[in-house]
């Protein structure tokens, strides 16, 4: 059975910057990942992607000059590494793992297993 745990949110200030974490078992880093977010009371929303070898990465278009997606398969962990952050980053974030890879990063149910999430806030 795959797991993902989700770390490193936190509160803080707009500018801010923090490193978002996903560690996986069973070998889900073998698949492309992907990371979303959701703010309460809001759709689950595409926030980046990356395939298994880390060659290929793709952004929504809120966050793609200022988050950088990467993985070390070695360690079985996924960063997402969050610059400049603004209040409307505010969510909880989850890391998933993308079985589907023939259907298009951003789409939601071409993810099979998520992580419990990590929440981000972000003041103004």
């Amino acid at each position: 059975q795959v797991q993902l745990a989700e770390s490193g949110g936190g509160l803080v200030q707009a500018g801010d910057t923090l490193r978002l974490s996903c560690t996986a078992s069973g070998r889900a880093l073998t698949y492309p990942m992907g990371w979303f977010r959701q703010a309460p009371g809001k759709e689950r929303e595409f926030v980046a992607y990356i395939s298994w070898s880390g060659d290929s990465n793709d952004y929504a278009d809120s966050v793609k000059d200022r988050f950088t997606i990467s993985r070390d398969n070695a360690k079985n962990t996924v960063y997402l590494y969050m610059n400049n952050l603004k209040p409307e980053d505010t969510a909880v974030y989850y890391c998933a793992v993308k079985r589907n890879t023939a259907a298009s990063s951003k789409f939601l149910p071409a993810y099979d297993y998520w992580g419990q999430g990590t929440q981000v806030t972000v003041s103004s």
